[in-house]
């Protein structure tokens, strides 16, 4: 079909409708560094490290390479002596706040705060005696470090396992109140929580109850998720639902990936929820036997070329007629095309036809020449 087709059908396009989250869950706030969690702040992406902690330079590098992908808050493990001792000079050297990832043992919380920490991800009832706990939790409390308490289906604590016969939401909820509770004994309030699980109904459910029955900052993520495609599936699912609901103030994705992909997948997330501004946004058909161009070629082409571009800018490429002039003139920039030409639309007007062979070239063109409302 040629262009005066797609032309014809642009002004028979109804009027598109726009869908709205759910309000946001009020909760009491929380500073991590220069990164506030909870209350009306942004929702903000976590990843974790995945070197060997006693690799300084290593961890540093992937820190800053998050960084540079625009993660906000970095997790890093803090599991032996070596792992420890280095935290100071990884605390130095990040550009972001770093959170020390700690289970069981109180001298690695207590060194991490002294390192210099901006928050601690630790159980307070696993780490033994009161005086244990006292330590720690004063401790952070002195510098303004909050706690996350961090509950895994996969290692519910014996006495609640047995009570409900298997992990269940209402088990999660439990042990996450037990820990809260230990907190509360100390007066100390800021914690934020997370009750992760690999099963994406239960968790859904878990985080449900404690957002109804506390007013405790949510940190979301399917744990264990798995490879950046399974994982990225679930990831979305179980926390989009709940961001959707109002349910979140930060997230992370967790993939058998690099921590940059983890990122990546997460301020995605938000970006499709309108939680997070965005950057490029490409957008194309899934084609079918109407393609009447390459689009599959157009795609990777541009796909190279604006890796990097920070500009917010959604872009629509359709290779058919059905769909093709409603979704690009929706874009900032779109492109309806049909038997080697195209309709070039730019904020859903109409600008010209361009040739298939300069498509990439004209799109380029018009993301350089883009300029942001407000």
């Amino acid at each position: 079909m040629d262009t005066d087709n797609i032309l014809a059908m642009t002004q028979a396009l109804p009027h598109h409708q726009t869908y709205k989250v759910g309000a946001r869950r009020s909760t009491r706030q929380v500073l991590v560094g220069t990164i506030k969690i909870g209350g009306d702040a942004p929702i903000s992406v976590q990843t974790m490290t995945k070197t060997k902690t006693d690799d300084v330079a290593g961890t540093v590098g992937q820190i800053k390479t998050a960084a540079e992908a625009g993660v906000d808050i970095v997790r890093v493990t803090v599991n032996d002596k070596e792992a420890a001792d280095a935290m100071a000079e990884i605390v130095r050297q990040s550009p972001v706040p770093i959170v020390a990832d700690i289970h069981f043992n109180h001298i690695f919380a207590l060194k991490a705060v002294e390192a210099g920490v901006a928050k601690v991800r630790i159980n307070p009832g696993n780490i033994g005696t009161k005086d244990r706990i006292r330590q720690v939790l004063t401790a952070c409390k002195d510098r303004g470090i909050p706690i996350r308490i961090g509950v895994n289906s996969g290692s519910l604590e014996e006495d609640i396992l047995e009570k409900h016969g298997y992990p269940t939401a209402e088990a999660l909820f439990e042990s996450a109140m037990r820990h809260v509770g230990i907190c509360d004994e100390f007066n100390f309030k800021d914690v934020v929580i997370s009750v992760k699980s690999t099963d994406v109904k239960l968790m859904i459910e878990a985080y449900r109850l404690v957002a109804q029955r506390t007013d405790i900052p949510l940190h979301l993520g399917v744990t264990e998720a798995g490879t950046t495609r399974i994982g990225t599936i679930k990831s979305s699912v179980g926390i989009g639902t709940l961001l959707a609901e109002g349910i979140g103030d930060t997230i992370r994705v967790s993939l058998t990936d690099d921590p940059v992909k983890e990122v990546e997948v997460g301020k995605e997330i938000l970006r499709s929820l309108s939680l997070a501004s965005r950057n490029i946004e490409l957008i194309a058909c899934p084609t079918c036997g109407r393609l009447e161009v390459d689009l599959f070629g157009i795609m990777a082409q541009l796909e190279e070329k604006l890796a990097g571009v920070k500009k917010p800018v959604k872009i629509a490429v359709l290779g058919c007629v059905v769909n093709g002039p409603g979704e690009a003139s929706e874009a900032d920039i779109g492109i309806a095309a049909g038997k080697g030409v195209a309709i070039l639309y730019r904020k859903g007007e109409v600008v010209k036809r361009v040739k298939e062979e300069d498509i990439v070239r004209t799109v380029l063109e018009e993301v350089e020449r883009f300029q942001p409302e407000g």
